[in-house]
């Protein structure tokens, strides 16, 4: 089987993550023949490419292939697409991200190719935008939506609000969990005495992390302002904020107005592979976020055995569930988040309880393999559908 897996930029994000794993266990598992096209990774977020984590795995890189609208680059990046398409002769494009996803399902359907896939990671329109924008929005991905043949979702909470939107029928999407390896995770434990020595935090200390881009719509304001009346409920809470982006600074001043500059620490970007040691620091995870299909870091949280506490949006719900593995809080409502943070940190044999039925309620769901094998079975469906034969 022949797959062109494009996205718009490989930075240090879950969409990219879950995509490169996607494309390393074609090659690796099955024998495919897989290439990864993509923009470049312009921004603070990281770039996985260059940390060499897609080995030996084709790439094409096409510049003009950027996350901003701009039409004549964007013509130029679907003139480009369509000719790639033309070389490779895929039998499945499979396309991830807004614009990888808008451009690259309009190329694969111009191209007549057997299967036509998108993966939902997130929606591109949500409720924070202002209303013309969110219309344009839904309009581009019902447009996209009828050149593609099937659509994944990340978590049956995107599928919700892409029917809701009108976006297409929902017996055209199948909720596929994003993967991951798991294992590093579930050992984190044998990171902790180190990472927490490292970050000049001792036994006594009860932290709690948030693993998120500085970024707008994430949340790290809220949980600074929550911080206040969590640290003066339980002086022994510390908070371990792992990310970059443009709201670092702004971010820690706001830290030192509020005098808890002893209880931030800012660990700045880590490559993916570092997070289970970072998880292996905390006691307990917070998800701030106001927009997120399912943020990757809920799962690798649970199942490295650390309780989450989440703002209730998209698909946080499938895995945060209220008194079982966490606390879910509606968005926004920081004195609802101040008590479960609070709540979370005065009982450490409720975080252990936690912890535990996370780790064993999702470790096998949010492998990667199984996510590939599904995704897998799906192309051939859709091959054998369209009478495609590929000589797998």
């Amino acid at each position: 089987m022949r797959v062109l897996h494009v996205i718009t930029r490989m930075i240090i994000g879950g969409a990219q993550e879950n995509t490169l794993l996607n494309c390393l266990d074609l090659v690796q598992l099955y024998g495919d023949d897989v290439l990864l096209v993509t923009g470049p990774a312009l921004g603070p977020e990281g770039d996985l490419i260059s940390q060499g984590r897609t080995g030996d795995l084709p790439v094409r890189m096409i510049d003009s292939l950027r996350r901003n609208i701009h039409p004549l680059r964007d013509a130029t990046a679907a003139r480009q697409l369509r000719q790639v398409i033309r070389q490779y002769k895929p039998d499945v494009v499979h396309t991830h991200s807004a614009k990888g996803g808008m451009l690259g399902r309009w190329a694969g359907w111009a191209e007549k190719v057997p299967a036509v896939v998108h993966t939902v990671h997130g929606a591109p329109f949500h409720p924070y935008q202002p209303a013309a924008s969110r219309r344009f929005f839904a309009a581009c991905e019902r447009w996209a939506a009828k050149r593609c043949h099937r659509l994944i979702s990340v978590a049956d909470a995107m599928t919700d609000l892409m029917v809701d939107a009108c976006v297409a029928p929902r017996e055209k999407f199948i909720t596929i969990h994003s993967g991951m390896n798991v294992q590093p995770f579930y050992d984190a434990d044998q990171h902790r005495t180190e990472m927490r020595r490292h970050y000049g935090f001792v036994d006594e200390d009860i932290v709690i992390g948030k693993i998120a881009r500085l970024f707008h719509l994430k949340g790290h304001a809220d949980l600074i302002e929550s911080a206040k009346d969590v640290v003066a409920a339980n002086a022994r809470v510390k908070f371990l904020l792992v990310g970059d982006g443009i709201l670092k600074d702004s971010l820690q001043r706001r830290v030192d107005e509020l005098g808890l500059t002893k209880h931030f620490v800012f660990a700045g970007l880590v490559p993916p592979t570092d997070v289970p040691r970072q998880l292996s620091a905390m006691d307990g995870l917070a998800h701030t976020s106001y927009r997120e299909g399912l943020a990757r870091a809920l799962p690798q949280a649970l199942i490295a055995g650390r309780p989450v506490v989440s703002y209730d949006v998209d698909g946080a719900r499938e895995v945060c569930i209220s008194g079982e593995t966490g606390f879910l809080v509606p968005p926004g409502d920081i004195e609802a988040l101040t008590r479960a943070l609070i709540d979370l940190a005065a009982d450490p044999q409720q975080r252990q309880t936690m912890g535990n039925a996370g780790r064993s309620r999702f470790t096998d769901q949010f492998k990667h393999e199984t996510m590939t094998r599904r995704i897998r079975d799906l192309y051939e469906e859709l091959l054998a559908e369209s009478g495609a034969h590929t000589g797998s």
